[in-house]
């Protein structure tokens, strides 16, 4: 049979797979704007400025639509009022995690980011218990921020007040905060290793925002054509779980179950506790997913609100100006407190970190409040 015969077939076979798919599956998801088959709703947005695509569709379809990026349908979510709907008054049955078509071959259902169901439960609990023993909230953890925080001012000081760029100062210091929470130590900033690290961490974050990655998570077919972005990004995340599992065999030898210094000692602990079970989950695998999700997730999107915060202090002076004479004003408070005793001394931490609040307007994916929204 000729091969262009052939080929005309098969795109005609795909092109009804797709209306048929389409069709079905549109009756029983919310309204919105027409697909074309194979390619969706791809060339009615603008990728230039998604956002303001996303709230011409909501003016027409309603807060809650439904897009197809190529064969995929995808609910949208447009408000204040459905997203607090969804996300925290229905927060249960919408805990769950869509698939990630990229990211599930490295995770492989493991981690605490695209895990789903009883695993992700339980290791959402573990993690948070864990971090609330190492600090989380407590002095303990604000200790190791306030230390990091001096290394990072005295590396801005030897710029000599001339124009730099902040973002490589920034993941290394959020980078140090999520280290020292899980291996027990940090690194200078001219470290190797620590380099590497960083490097890699941010090579995948810029992968993972790329229009080809895009493209890869509605058509997965295309992963293993794509060698050159997908060998890399595959690469890269095998050398950070390398330098991850190396750390977790480093702790193994010099574990002592009453006395845990980090997170990857608690969940050492907790994988002894659960060996017995037939249904293990938390295995070595795991703790490595884990600790890769806490350590590119935390240190891409801390850092990213930290320079979105110096943007806005540089953009509303006044502001700038009104907070550091607050945090002034507090600091001459702390040190008399100090004389007087521990308890105005706790008082007068409660208001410089409400001082601190006053810095930044952090975005945050949820719980948040409908003036924080209005007010942004």
């Amino acid at each position: 049979m000729d091969p262009f015969v052939v080929l005309v077939l098969c795109l005609s076979c795909l092109l009804l797979l797709s209306v048929w798919r389409q069709s079905s599956a549109r009756g029983k998801l919310p309204p919105g704007p027409t697909p074309l088959p194979i390619i969706g709703n791809i060339l009615q947005i603008n990728v230039k400025n998604i956002s303001k695509s996303l709230s011409n569709f909501s003016k027409v379809h309603g807060p809650v639509f439904t897009l197809y990026f190529g064969m995929k349908p995808t609910v949208v979510l447009h408000g204040y009022e459905a997203v607090k709907e969804a996300l925290i008054d229905m927060g249960e049955e919408f805990s769950g995690r869509g698939s990630h078509p990229v990211m599930d071959r490295v995770s492989k259902g493991h981690g605490i980011i695209f895990s789903n169901g009883k695993r992700w439960k339980e290791t959402r609990r573990f993690s948070l218990k864990t971090l609330r023993n190492l600090g989380m909230g407590k002095r303990t953890i604000e200790d190791r921020v306030q230390e990091e925080a001096r290394c990072l001012v005295e590396e801005l000081r030897k710029t000599n007040a001339s124009p730099c760029d902040p973002t490589f100062f920034l993941c290394c210091a959020t980078c140090n905060v999520i280290c020292s929470i899980m291996f027990q130590n940090r690194f200078d900033y001219k470290d190797q290793n620590f380099l590497n690290l960083m490097e890699k961490n941010s090579e995948n974050n810029n992968y993972l925002s790329s229009p080809w990655m895009q493209i890869c998570s509605n058509f997965p077919f295309l992963i293993n054509y794509l060698p050159g972005i997908m060998k890399k990004f595959f690469k890269n995340t095998a050398y950070v779980k390398n330098y991850i599992s190396e750390k977790v065999k480093e702790h193994q030898e010099s574990l002592d179950i009453h006395n845990p210094r980090d997170f990857v000692d608690y969940f050492l602990i907790k994988m002894e506790q659960e060996k017995h079970k037939q249904q293990l989950e938390f295995t070595f695998e795991h703790m490595v997913i884990t600790a890769l999700d806490l350590f590119g997730a935390g240190t891409e999107t801390t850092s990213t609100t930290l320079r979105y915060g110096l943007l806005l202090l540089l953009k509303h002076p006044e502001v700038t100006e009104k907070s550091w004479r607050m945090c002034s004003i507090q600091m001459s408070e702390t040190k008399s407190d100090e004389v007087m005793g521990s308890r105005n001394q706790e008082a007068s931490c409660r208001r410089m970190r409400l001082s601190g609040r006053l810095l930044v307007t952090r975005p945050r994916k949820h719980p948040f409040r409908k003036d924080q929204v209005d007010n942004a």
